[in-house]
């Protein structure tokens, strides 16, 4: 069963557009873009939400040594196209074991990456100012792409958060030390322009930080 559509801040239920409304609304957050049930990754699930998204679709490119790309999700719907993508991917960690990666594209206000960073939202806030050092680098689409640590995520991951292509940008790592990552000239391609490059993409099983 395919699941239904829910709240991209809160995981909770929503109702579609209807006589009273012609947005998508949650009781706690009101209108929202709706966050669609999330698919096994496989090339193509990759394929259709790359096709349909209106925000970034971001990648390790290459993907580090070891790592698969192990599930997308997205905020939007049928008419709004996508507005917030989540990719995962998994793999080993620096330090070793079993690392988790997921990095989020969005537009201001839509609450998808404060949702897995385990933060109220939904946006960073005062975490990313242009007073502050950045705290790692990383490349998004061939720019240099400043990166700035978010305080008082819980203490079993690691949240990064910037902006690239005037989106929001999230990096959110499991565990905690899997943000080394971002200090390892990570490179970040945007899938929409990686062309027929995706089916050699190696998918693995769904991760469950998806899915939380």
């Amino acid at each position: 069963m395919r699941g239904e559509p829910s709240c991209p801040r809160c995981a909770g239920r929503v109702r579609a557009p209807g006589l009273f409304s012609d947005t998508w609304q949650c009781d706690r957050h009101g209108a929202v873009h709706p966050m669609q049930p999330v698919l096994p990754p496989s090339v193509e699930a990759l394929n259709v939400a790359v096709n349909r998204s209106q925000v970034p679709v971001w990648m390790p490119w290459p993907l580090p040594v070891g790592w698969l790309f192990t599930g997308i999700a997205h905020a939007g719907d049928d008419l709004s196209g996508a507005r917030a993508t989540a990719v995962a991917c998994s793999g080993p960690a620096p330090l070793g074991g079993f690392g988790e990666l997921v990095l989020v594209a969005e537009e201001l206000g839509i609450g998808l990456g404060a949702r897995y960073a385990g933060l109220d939202g939904p946006d960073p806030g005062e975490s990313v100012a242009l007073y502050k050092p950045a705290d790692a680098k990383l490349m998004a689409a061939g720019r240099p792409t400043p990166m700035f640590h978010v305080p008082g995520a819980p203490d079993d991951r690691a949240v990064y958060v910037g902006e690239a292509r005037g989106l929001w940008l999230w990096a959110i790592a499991w565990p905690e030390q899997s943000a080394l990552l971002m200090h390892d000239e990570l490179v970040l391609t945007d899938l929409r322009d990686a062309g027929a490059e995706l089916g050699l993409l190696p998918c693995g099983a769904l991760s469950p930080r998806l899915l939380g």
